[in-house]
């Protein structure tokens, strides 16, 4: 239960440290929007790996090298923990917009930061609104900002680490009109932290692998058809290839 006290301390101390950055930040946008937009980052990063080190969560990366430098792509990942936004997002190497539900937006503070931090809101009974989502998640790839998606559309609460939610086809048209890579990125144990027994945080060693880019113009039709499936299948024998890794090694 402490480390759920710290936690909730520590947010509330960044809650306030985090006006005073919004205010520099306006003030340095006025004139450079880009270092704005890196300091925002940077920020959040920081009080994530924060968060992370509160919690006592270890992560082991591997495939890191596999994620293209200097240019946007779309990272696609298994979804069963709110950690898992903090995982990734501290390790985002550029500006990088998360996708998440409309919902965030009734939370005054956390509203700012992630419009701050180009998140986009998705209204999962308008139709209309998630295609202008999706198109508004184009513009920003091809304005060099990276997206992230969980496309199985909330958390996964099945014992298996292997056992997914189907993925939302509609949330790679990201790349497929930009034709930006696809990062497929596979977490296991990320569930143990907190969701197995809320309200407790608990220490947990977590891994997560980044697999090779994926094009959609070097797949074959079946495989841009389902594409969905296909990506989801790839993340699935990461997660199987992780496990195993860990088994052999125990």
């Amino acid at each position: 239960m402490i480390r759920t006290i710290l936690i909730l301390v520590f947010l509330i101390l960044f809650f306030f440290v985090g006006i005073l950055i919004w205010g520099i930040t306006w003030i340095i946008g006025r004139f450079n929007p880009y270092r704005q937009d890196i300091i925002c980052l940077r920020s959040v990063q920081l009080a994530f790996k924060v968060v992370l080190l509160i919690s006592g969560v270890k992560v082991e990366v591997y495939g890191e090298e596999h994620v293209p430098k200097g240019e946007a792509v779309l990272y696609i990942g298994n979804h069963r923990s709110l950690y898992d936004t903090v995982i990734t997002y501290a390790r985002c190497p550029g500006l990088t917009g998360y996708v998440a539900k409309d919902s965030m937006l009734k939370i005054p503070f956390l509203r700012i930061w992630m419009k701050r931090l180009h998140c986009l809101f998705l209204n999962r009974t308008d139709i209309k609104a998630g295609m202008k989502m999706i198109l508004t998640g184009i513009d920003q790839i091809k304005n060099g900002i990276s997206m992230c998606i969980f496309p199985e559309g909330t958390r996964s609460l099945s014992e298996s680490e292997t056992e997914m939610l189907p993925f939302k086809e509609g949330s790679f048209k990201m790349a497929e009109k930009t034709g930006c890579a696809i990062i497929p990125m596979a977490m296991i144990h990320t569930a143990d932290i907190f969701e197995k027994h809320i309200p407790f945080v608990r220490r947990t060693r977590v891994i997560l692998t980044y697999g090779e880019p994926i094009y959609v113009k070097e797949l074959d039709k079946e495989q841009k058809k389902h594409l969905g499936s296909y990506v989801q299948g790839i993340i699935r024998e990461m997660l199987e290839e992780e496990l195993n890794r860990n088994q052999a090694s125990a």
